[in-house]
This record gives C-alpha cells, sequence and structure tokens, in this order.
C-alpha cells in the first residue's frame, strides 16, 4: 500500500509591483530615491512646534504637508497625519502597481498598514482641548481619527479591498512586520494581493520629550544634516523621522498575467523576540541573530547567498554594535564582505514606517544595482567594523538582499528579497 501523505505543492510566490511613499526626503518615491543615491540627508530643525526648550530641536520631518491629492479637506481635518500619510502612500502604491480593484478581485485584495505610535498629535491636542474647554468640545472623530489600525481602514474603504485587514503594531519593527506578515498571507492563498507597510507621524512635544528623556535622541542641534551617523563613533543617538512607506505584493504568476511590472521578489521573512528588555537589544544581538537565520530558513538560503544587508542602524551606540555582533554571528567571516549600510542615515528613523521604506529601496538597490550609503560616516566605531558603504552610493549587481528592523520590546523582523525574475 502506498502511503497516504498529500503531494508537496510548490510554494506560491510574491513579488512587489508597486511602491509608495511619504518622507522628509521627499513626497513620492522617485524623489526619496534619488536624495538617498545623492547622499542627502533629510534633517532639519523642527518646524512643527516651538522645540526650543527640548534637549533634540531637530528631526527628519515632512515641511508643509497637504493631504489634498489624497483626499478631500473636510476629511483630513478629521484624521492623524499618520493617517494621511498611510493614505498617500498607498495610493501612490496601487496607481504605481497598475493593480484595478474591483468586483472581479476585491475579496481577494487586503491591507497591512501598521503604525508604531498611531495618532500622537491629535491626541496632545485633543488632550489640551478636554483640559482648556471641557470633555464636550472633544472632537466627535478622535477615536476613528488616532487608532492605530486606522491607516489600513481608510486604504481598504477607499480602494474597496476587502480581503484581509490588519494593523502591526511592533515598534520599530512594524513595517517590516507588516510586510512579512502580509508576504505569507499571499504564500498560504489567503489573498491575492496585499497593499503593506507602515505610517508614523511622531515628530511632537510628547514623543521629542520622551525619546529625549530615555536618552534615545540625538542633539546635535547645530549640524542636523550631521546628527544621523550609524556605526560611526561620534554618534549621540538617532533622529525622528516621519512619514510612509506602502508595497504592492502580488502572487507571481497573477502579476505576470497582468503584465505589472516588478521590482524585486519578496522570498523570506523572520521574527525573533529578544524576551530581554524593554529597549536595550539582548547581548551580541541574539534576537536580531535568530530573526535573520529564521529568514533565510524561510527563504531556503544559506548566509553566503546574501549580497546586501539593508541595517536597522538607528545611530544609537548599543543598537548599532549589538546588529554588527549579530550579523557576524549569521555570516561568521563572510560579513566582512557583504556591504552593510543604513539609509536612516539620511531619512532618520520612522519608527513604524523604517522597515516599509527600507523593503522599497532595498527592492530598489536590487533593481537598479546601486547600494545606498550610509552617510556621516567619518571614524568608524571600532566595535561596527563591517562594510557599511560609507557616504557614496555604489554600483553593485546584486541578487539577494535583507532588510533589518528590530523594535523597542524586543521585537526583531527580517525580510529577505532577490531580484525580480527576468532581471
Amino acid at each position: 500500500m502506498g502511503d497516504n501523505t498529500m503531494p508537496e505543492t510548490s510554494k506560491r510566490r510574491v513579488v512587489i509591483t508597486g511602491v509608495g511613499a511619504v518622507t522628509a526626503l521627499g513626497r513620492d518615491v522617485d524623489t526619496l530615491w534619488n536624495a538617498c543615491l545623492a547622499g542627502k540627508s533629510g534633517v532639519s530643525p523642527i518646524t512643527g512646534f516651538d522645540a526650543s526648550a527640548f534637549t533634540t530641536r531637530i528631526a527628519a520631518e515632512i515641511k508643509d504637508w497637504s493631504a489634498e491629492p489624497y483626499m478631500d479637506k473636510k476629511e483630513a481635518r478629521r484624521l492623524d497625519k499618520f493617517i494621511q500619510y498611510a493614505v498617500a502612500s498607498a495610493a501612490m502604491a496601487v496607481q504605481d502597481s497598475g493593480l484595478v480593484i474591483d468586483d472581479t478581485n476585491r475579496t481577494r485584495v487586503g491591507v497591512a498598514i501598521g503604525s508604531g505610535i498611531g495618532g500622537l498629535a491629535t491626541i496632545e491636542e485633543q488632550h489640551k482641548i478636554l483640559l482648556e474647554k471641557g470633555p464636550g468640545r472633544l472632537s466627535p472623530f478622535l477615536i476613528p481619527g488616532i487608532i492605530c489600525d486606522m491607516g489600513a481602514g481608510m486604504v481598504s474603504i477607499m480602494h474597496g479591498a476587502q480581503g484581509p485587514n490588519f494593523c502591526v503594531v511592533t515598534a520599530c519593527a512594524t513595517g517590516a512586520n507588516s510586510i512579512g506578515d502580509a508576504y505569507e498571507i499571499i504564500v498560504r492563498g489567503v489573498a491575492d494581493a496585499m497593499i503593506a507597510g507602515g505610517a508614523e507621524a511622531s515628530i511632537t512635544p510628547l514623543a521629542i520629550g520622551g525619546f529625549s528623556q530615555a536618552r534615545s535622541l540625538s542633539q546635535r542641534n547645530d549640524e542636523p544634516e550631521r546628527a544621523s551617523r550609524p556605526f560611526d563613533i561620534g554618534r549621540d543617538g538617532f533622529v525622528m523621522g516621519e512619514g510612509s512607506g506602502v508595497v504592492i505584493l502580488e502572487e507571481l504568476e497573477a502579476a505576470k498575467a497582468r503584465g505589472a511590472k516588478i521590482y524585486a521578489e519578496l522570498i523570506g521573512y523572520g521574527m525573533a523576540a529578544d524576551a530581554y528588555h524593554m529597549t536595550s537589544p539582548a547581548p551580541e544581538g541574539a534576537g536580531a541573530a535568530r530573526a535573520m537565520r529564521a529568514a533565510l530558513k524561510s527563504a531556503n538560503l544559506q548566509p553566503e547567498d546574501v549580497h546586501y544587508i539593508n541595517a536597522h542602524g538607528t545611530s544609537t551606540e548599543i543598537g548599532d554594535q549589538r546588529e554588527t555582533a549579530a550579523v557576524k554571528t549569521v555570516f561568521g567571516e563572510g560579513a566582512y564582505s557583504i556591504p552593510f549600510s543604513s539609509t536612516k542615515s539620511m531619512t532618520g528613523h520612522l519608527i513604524g514606517a523604517a522597515g516599509s521604506v527600507e523593503c522599497i529601496l532595498t527592492a530598489l538597490m536590487l533593481k537598479e544595482g546601486v547600494l545606498l550609503p550610509t552617510i556621516n560616516y567619518e571614524e568608524p566605531d571600532p566595535d561596527c567594523d563591517l562594510d557599511c558603504v560609507p557616504n557614496i552610493a555604489r554600483k553593485a549587481d546584486i541578487s539577494v538582499a535583507i532588510s533589518n528592523s528590530f523594535g523597542f520590546g524586543g521585537h526583531n523582523a527580517t525580510l529577505v528579497l532577490k531580484k525580480a525574475p527576468g532581471n
């Protein structure tokens, strides 16, 4: 008698067919990409509030934002900026992909857009109204305007996407987890396409004050463009950023059938917990190493198959050191031959949107054959002695890259991307 096991089916493949982003370096992906190619910093003095009394007075802030190209003024007033950023990035990504969402497919298209902090600016504004004018003057749109899931909710509503709809909240790993979870949903056959990413708008008095008190932020206020300096011995903390990054993920055969352009293939995803400390990474980056190993296993790859690593690289002393240690744990001596750069040196740290913006930049590096640099890398930290692609973009024909995202609470996520089929 034969056995009763089912024949193994081939794994559904997932590709990125559209991208959208709003950052301090640009209101679209092309502008962001060109700024990063040029090694430009998006960091400048804070203008959204009077920061003169704060120890940190700089951020990668989006100046003079208007959501009107993506929603009407009345609706925008009801929603925190992080939701507006999500809506804008998703609209760009859907348009870029050419994906038509209609009655033939809407139940098979989902949304996974997270936020690490949510509508903090609106909370601060409405709390002030509560104290000064009483509860009767609070906005009836307060709650739907601030909750972390409303980025995903509004994008689903606006595009009529009726498939899986959810919000990941894993601090600085949010964007990567959102894309990774969306990837797995397509692999499992639950959806054929996902609008996935992260959004954040937390350059506010409370956030800047809180992160400053935690001694997390750079105080290089007189040289904002030089403040974010991952792996450099002179780094003194990360620089807060804001914005959103969204990708369109599709099952490969469906994307090919409609003639979609493909930026890159997403081939692996790994997660792990530090289970160690609220804000400090585990010694030797143990959780980060487990996430990278899990991602490689998911992609059926060996360490030597990886050609580039987009580092989490926040520009904090302990974070950079422990991520470097984790890379050495996973890749051994081979770590020294793998380019390992941090685009946060240019974009700032977008918290819940960091992983999704960095996924987009990693996909573009694979597509364009160029590695983005770590800027402000002047004097190497002896404990951060890998190839950080210092200061200037570098041509490199790479086929496989990983993108790391690690969050407060010990959340670690790694995405594995491969050059688009046929490229």
